[in-house]
């Protein structure tokens, strides 16, 4: 039973740290990554429908990516979502088949505000991890009448271990973004 809790924690927490290290991907460095475009949703027929679905992304150079709709209908759809996205100060442009997108080179100001956006991003990780701790620590404490308190102890320890590592992964990916968002 123990076992159970610590491994749905364990699983938890690592989901965390993915989601964590995708939102490091879409904030923006130096160069065009078709990760960045990952999120943003375009308003397709009426429905919110994620980018990756309409068109494919290619990354011919570095700070230039080319969107090529599926539908070519959807193209102004696109482009206007692009454009809406906070955060890229993209400029996209279509010439009727593709959407060419160049972004601007970063400023020194705009690399810090983007380190804010990570770190922020990196503390809402962070209490997610500490939430699903909170969550499987009164599990284990529910288990305390079936199983020895020495048990529960034990399993209470190693949640803190599961807990450390995967709050130190997220330390680590921020600094490796941090790195990388500093680097000019």
């Amino acid at each position: 039973m123990i076992a159970d809790v610590l491994s749905d924690a364990n699983a938890r927490m690592q989901k965390a740290v993915e989601v964590a290290k995708d939102d490091f991907a879409s904030v923006r460095t130096g160069r065009a990554n078709p990760q960045l475009f990952q999120k943003i949703l375009v308003s397709y027929y009426g429905t919110p429908t994620p980018l990756a679905q309409l068109a494919s992304l290619a990354n011919p150079e570095a700070r230039t990516l080319v969107v090529t709709p599926y539908d070519k209908s959807a193209i102004r759809d696109i482009e206007q979502a692009i454009r809406d996205t906070p955060n890229l100060g993209a400029n996209p442009t279509n010439d009727g088949n593709i959407v060419r997108v160049t972004l601007p080179e970063l400023t020194e100001e705009r690399r810090r505000e983007f380190v804010k956006i990570v770190k922020s991003k990196a503390e809402d990780a962070k209490v997610s991890v500490r939430n699903i701790r909170r969550k499987a620590k009164d599990d284990l404490d529910a288990l305390k009448g079936e199983v020895g308190d020495d048990e529960v102890g034990r399993g209470e320890k190693e949640l803190e271990q599961v807990t450390k590592s995967n709050i130190d992964a997220i330390d680590d990916a921020l600094k490796r973004k941090e790195a990388e968002l500093l680097e000019v």
